[in-house]
C-alpha cells in the first residue's frame, strides 16, 4: 500500500472538494512531508492519477489568483470513498505495515464508528501475537540473542519491535474504549485543516508548479 493514496484521499475527504494545494498545505500542517513520501510532486500526481482512476472527481474553476491555468478542484466519488476506507481499515489491521502508513492510518481512525475502531485495533493485537509466536518457535527471547551469533540480534529487533507494537495498540485500544476522541456518528469531529485566512506555522514554502493549478 501506498501512504499518499490514503492521506489523499483522506485530506480530500475532509475538504469535501479541495484543490491541490490546499490537499498539500493540510499534508504540510500534519508533518506528512517529514514522515511520508507526501511531497509537492507525489500529492499532485496523486490527485491526478485517482482523477483518472474514477476515485476523485475533478471540477475546473476560476483561474488561479496566481495566474496561469484555471484550478483545479477535487472531490471524493463513492468508488474513492470505498478505496479510503479499504485502505485504512487494511492500514489499521497490518501490523507490518510502514511508519508512514501507520501513521495516516491512526490521523483519519476517528472516521470510523468507534466499535469497529476497536474491533480492527484487537485484530491488528491478534496478528501481532501470531507473528510474535512463528519467531518464537526459532528463537528463545529468554536465551538472548547470543545463542544464534550476532544474526539473533535480527530475531531480537523483530521481537522487540513485536511487543512495542503490541503494547502501544492495547493501550489505544483501552484509551477509545474508555470514551477518547469524537469517532464517527458521535458529533463534531476533530478538526485537523487550516482556515482558508491562517498561514501554516509548518509549511516547506517550496515552491512547485502544480500549486497554481
Amino acid at each position: 500500500m501506498s501512504a499518499i493514496r490514503l492521506l489523499v484521499l483522506g485530506a480530500v475527504r475532509q475538504h469535501g472538494r479541495a484543490h491541490g494545494y490546499q490537499v498539500r498545505n493540510d499534508l504540510e500542517y500534519w508533518g506528512a512531508h517529514e514522515w511520508s513520501n507526501a511531497k509537492p510532486g507525489s500529492i499532485y500526481h496523486a490527485l491526478k492519477q485517482m482523477a483518472k482512476q474514477g476515485l476523485l472527481h475533478a471540477h475546473e474553476i476560476a483561474p488561479s489568483t496566481a495566474g496561469g491555468p484555471p484550478r483545479t478542484e477535487y472531490e471524493i466519488t463513492d468508488a474513492g470513498t470505498e478505496e479510503y476506507f479499504t485502505l485504512l481499515r487494511e492500514a489499521l489491521t497490518s501490523y507490518d505495515q510502514k511508519m508512514d502508513i501507520k501513521s495516516a492510518a491512526i490521523g483519519f481512525v476517528v472516521d470510523l464508528p468507534r466499535g469497529e475502531a476497536v474491533t480492527l485495533l484487537k485484530e491488528r493485537t491478534r496478528r501481532i501475537e501470531d507473528w510474535r509466536s512463528a519467531v518464537t518457535e526459532h528463537y528463545v527471547p529468554e536465551e538472548g540473542p547470543e545463542q544464534l551469533g550476532h544474526i539473533g540480534e535480527i530475531m531480537n529487533l523483530w521481537i522487540h519491535t513485536a511487543d512495542a507494537e503490541g503494547e502501544w495498540t492495547r493501550g489505544l485500544i483501552a484509551r477509545i474504549e474508555g470514551g477518547a476522541y469524537t469517532f464517527a456518528g458521535e458529533g463534531d469531529p476533530f478538526v485537523g485543516v487550516l482556515p482558508e485566512d491562517r498561514e501554516n506555522p509548518y509549511a516547506t514554502g517550496e515552491s512547485h508548479p502544480g500549486d497554481a493549478r
